[in-house]
């Protein structure tokens, strides 16, 4: 190369701009749109264009503009809307010097002052173009009162006066502007086109490159054209286009075999096996950012190969990877890939923030391989639902109760441990209750106490109906704590014919009716008449009461 060709060599971003609509890739529908609009003479005042970097906002903008202001011979049907590229206008347009094609940067000038110049101006005639173009990058970087002031000649400006806006971020745009002007939504390009795009480039510039590294730089570009064309001159001035490794180690990224294998050992648990591929990628340049964004999108891919056995995904990765990938969907659940996503997302995060994102990547990769011995969250209900199924039996010929048709719990199930007769066991419901509250078991105590029926109690059976405010684990609960207790198996057998009363009901029935006794007493009587007012509060034996005792008590109910 002579130092002539490096003063004046241009990076292939620029060098390989297009210039003419017909040279943008991945955007036919806009495209079309504006072939349509030229050919009819429809052409909307204003432009608003929207997408991720480098997908070509500002060189459509300038291509319209060139369009608008072209005065020399256009090209043949159907592409006649294209700029020559030769008339006195597209020259002085491409080389950003054309007195009536202003292009302004809004990220530098977001004040309402530079907004009222621009409208001041628009009421003048074009100098020698056709048409007066401003052409404002970033749009949303303007201030509130620039957009206010910007509107209502946006909405009505002079004939020979079109804008052009261009914005990544097409949410910070009021509405307001929105709905004055054309909208073009430039869409990322696929890795497929860029591919090709890539290739003619190296064709033209004379390199030797494999497609497997323009895949690995197209796909690194992520949609988009200036990205791909800026990491394709580093590779070529690295030296790297002939080597895949070198190339990864270039542009940090990690090696989509390695990391599936990083993913592979995740889903088996071998936390070692794991630490060690992202220690080996690290080494190699991989950046353990990039290892998690390549672990999401394998993981995403991995859920769409099981949600959809037939997708087709060879176009995207080669064929170890599609045959990896193909193998590990056949033996991964939906509720794995899904909880991995989730983990892989957060631990995204995590990486990103951390002062040390290797260490943070590692702890992350442990959590993972942990995650994958626990059960899933349908497989953790399914457990609890099982293990709160009571120890239920009936008598031949009973017709079990819809719990006692519910799965035995496994203390049920167990046969080693049969009933004996032992001076622990209760002898009555009252002295279970009485266990329940020496061995300090006050919540299944109030439970028995208040929502359990007696139907019938022998050693080693007990017989009870529930009632609807019992919980659904107490007849469980209670064979367990007498198994501990007594040493026993005990059956607990629920009906559903309600019997009797609870013991709180029976003490409460108790006190109303000796209460009712009480008020009968002529003794007790004639206190109540004579302090009138007066409640009983306690009752004893009224044959045990002499006269103080009676007028204390009087005395104490007022």
């Amino acid at each position: 190369m002579t130092k002539d060709d490096i003063q004046n060599y241009r990076v292939l971003a620029l060098k390989y701009r297009p210039t003419t609509f017909d040279q943008l890739i991945g955007q036919e529908a806009m495209v079309r749109t504006l072939e349509n609009s030229f050919g009819t003479n429809r052409l909307a005042q204003a432009f608003i264009l929207t997408g991720v970097r480098g997908v070509g906002k500002t060189t459509t903008a300038r291509i319209i503009a060139r369009a608008l202001n072209c005065t020399g011979p256009k090209q043949s049907q159907p592409r006649r809307f294209d700029p020559c590229g030769k008339c006195e206008n597209c020259v002085a347009i491409f080389e950003d010097r054309h007195v009536d094609v202003l292009e302004i940067d809004a990220a530098s000038h977001t004040g309402v002052d530079r907004m009222r110049a621009i409208i001041d101006s628009v009421h003048y005639s074009p100098v020698s173009a056709k048409s007066k173009v401003y052409i404002i990058d970033e749009i949303h970087m303007l201030s509130t009162a620039a957009f206010n002031a910007l509107l209502k000649t946006l909405e009505e400006p002079p004939p020979n006066v079109t804008f052009i806006f261009a914005t990544t971020e097409i949410r910070k745009v009021p509405i307001t502007v929105l709905s004055r002007c054309q909208r073009f939504d430039l869409r990322r390009i696929p890795s497929t086109v860029l591919e090709s795009h890539l290739s003619h480039v190296t064709q033209c510039e004379g390199i030797n490159i494999d497609e497997v590294s323009i895949s690995i730089i197209a796909r690194a570009a992520e949609g988009s054209v200036r990205d791909a064309l800026s990491l394709l001159d580093k590779a070529i001035s690295y030296g790297a286009t002939s080597s895949e490794s070198e190339l990864r180690h270039l542009l940090g990224l990690a090696d989509n075999v390695r990391t599936l294998d990083l993913l592979e050992s995740v889903f088996s648990g071998h936390i070692e096996q794991a630490l060690s591929i992202l220690r080996e990628q690290y080494e190699a340049g991989a950046d353990p950012v990039v290892v998690f964004q390549t672990l999401l999108e394998q993981t995403h891919l991995l859920t769409r190969l099981k949600v959809i056995p037939d997708l087709k995904i060879g176009q995207e990765l080669n064929a170890d990877e599609s045959s990896m990938l193909n193998n590990m969907a056949q033996n991964l659940d939906v509720p794995v890939l899904t909880r991995t996503w989730q983990m892989l997302l957060k631990g995204l995060q995590e990486t990103q923030t951390a002062p040390h994102q290797l260490s943070a990547a590692e702890m992350v990769l442990v959590r993972l391989c942990h995650a994958s011995s626990l059960p899933t969250p349908i497989e953790l209900v399914k457990q609890l639902s099982d293990s709160t199924k009571p120890h239920i039996s009936t008598h031949p010929g009973e017709t079990p109760s819809p719990a006692a048709q519910e799965t035995p719990s496994p203390a049920a199930q167990e046969t080693s441990v049969p009933f004996r007769q032992s001076e622990l066991n209760p002898k009555s419901f009252s002295e279970l209750t009485e266990l329940t509250a020496e061995h300090k078991e006050m919540r299944l105590y109030a439970n028995l106490i208040n929502d359990v029926r007696l139907v019938n109690f022998s050693p080693g059976r007990i017989e009870i109906f529930l009632e609807p405010s019992a919980p659904e684990s107490l007849p469980k609960k209670l064979a367990e704590c007498l198994k501990d207790w007594t040493g026993s198996l005990w059956d607990i057998i629920v009906t559903d014919t309600p019997v009797g009363q609870t013991l709180a009901q029976q003490h409460q029935s108790a006190a109303e009716e000796r209460q009712a006794k009480a008020a009968k007493h002529p003794t007790v009587q004639s206190v109540m008449t004579t302090f009138p007012g007066a409640k009983i509060v306690d009752i004893h034996e009224l044959s045990q009461l002499d006269e103080n005792e009676i007028q204390n008590n009087g005395d104490n109910s007022k």
